[in-house]
């Protein structure tokens, strides 16, 4: 349930939003410190304070908003992190996530394949769903990973349909999510 919880925080942060075009180039390179991804144009960092004032639980690390509505939402990524029980398999990790997900009103498994994160192979869960009565359907591409005894998943929250540069923005961010620091140092700043 606690799984469910976190994937609503992604969604908070989709009609919450700020302000233009879109590249699929990596713009800006993030490392905090935990986690890393390739920014695109047009995707902005939401630090650990905005999203306390969102309304976000504490397991949401960082998340990134395109500057720019598509359908009257904001797309964002969220990065959640976990600590387990114990030391957790990245792909055992990942498969419980997809399990934990199915329970949500409205879900609809759109895709699965395999994703390599850090030479782990773990998988790519794109599905829809309604986490808000009331509020349209969204499309959420997850993937799960672990670190030991923690456990991170990024999750990005679009509207049900979305041109092809907005999923390849998305799917840059995804391909590139790391929890191993850059040799070229990556930074937020």
């Amino acid at each position: 349930m606690k799984r469910v919880a976190l994937l609503f925080s992604a969604f908070l942060l989709v009609s919450c939003g700020s302000s233009s075009s879109s590249t699929l180039s990596c713009s800006q390179e993030y490392w905090d410190g935990d986690v890393g991804t390739c920014l695109p144009e047009q995707w902005d960092v939401l630090d650990a304070e905005t999203l306390r004032q969102r309304g976000v639980p504490e397991e949401t690390i960082v998340g990134f908003q395109l500057s720019q509505a598509v359908a009257g939402q904001f797309p964002t990524v969220a990065v959640t992190k976990e600590k387990l029980a114990s030391v957790v398999k990245p792909l055992q990790y990942s498969e419980a996530n997809i399990r934990s997900v199915e329970v949500l009103e409205g879900y609809q498994q759109i895709d699965l394949k395999d994703i390599d994160i850090d030479g782990e192979t773990v998988k790519l869960h794109v599905f829809s769903g309604q986490p808000i009565d009331g509020q349209p359907g969204r499309r959420f591409y997850q993937v799960s990973t672990t670190s030991g005894d923690v456990g991170y998943t990024i999750t990005a929250v679009t509207p049900l349909s979305i041109d092809n540069t907005l999923e390849k923005q998305v799917m840059l961010m995804i391909d590139h999510f790391t929890l191993q620091q850059p040799d070229n140092e990556m930074t937020d700043k």
